[in-house]
């Protein structure tokens, strides 16, 4: 490519749409999961033993002090699906989500969408939700929890990072 870099990432952005966001019923019992301060004000979280590799989309150990809120579905008492938020800005906070494999195909990752993301607006905050074009469904699942496209975004790297990402 010119200039020697290639597209690395193609993304697309959604917001809800108040007209379509409602809470999307599954088989699972959901909890809402909270960041709060403990009497010593340090910060503890429902999710802070949570930073595990199946989490990873709902959660970002990198930057674990933007996860605000979260909500998991749990199956006697296991977690099987969680989504999580980061207060990526003052005002929007970005979801992501996962389930695990052996519970996907059930609506519970809509569920979680859509519960977190009426669980952010109660808190005066506006949700968003962001998926890689190629991965249909994630893109799905934004629409049937009540999104709608709003922006895309394309980043461009080095040639030699993009290679090395693609081994």
């Amino acid at each position: 490519m010119k200039m020697g870099h290639k597209i690395c990432f193609m993304a697309e952005y959604y917001l809800p749409d108040v007209k379509r966001l409602h809470p999307i019923r599954c088989d699972y019992e959901l909890r809402v999961l909270e960041r709060k301060n403990d009497f010593d004000r340090r910060v503890v979280s429902d999710f802070s033993e949570l930073y595990l590799p199946e989490w990873s989309n709902a959660l970002c150990e990198d930057r674990k002090e933007l996860d605000v809120l979260g909500m998991g579905a749990y199956h006697e008492d296991r977690l099987i699906g969680l989504a999580g938020c980061s207060a990526d800005a003052e005002m929007m906070w970005q979801i992501g989500v996962d389930v695990l494999p052996e519970y996907r195909r059930q609506g519970i990752a809509a569920a979680l969408t859509s519960g977190l993301a009426i669980e952010i607006m109660e808190r005066g905050k506006v949700p968003f939700y962001c998926s890689a074009w190629s991965n249909v469904r994630s893109v799905r699942n934004a629409v049937k929890s009540g999104f709608v496209p709003a922006w895309v975004e394309m980043t461009v790297k080095p040639e030699r990072i993009v290679d090395e990402m693609n081994l």
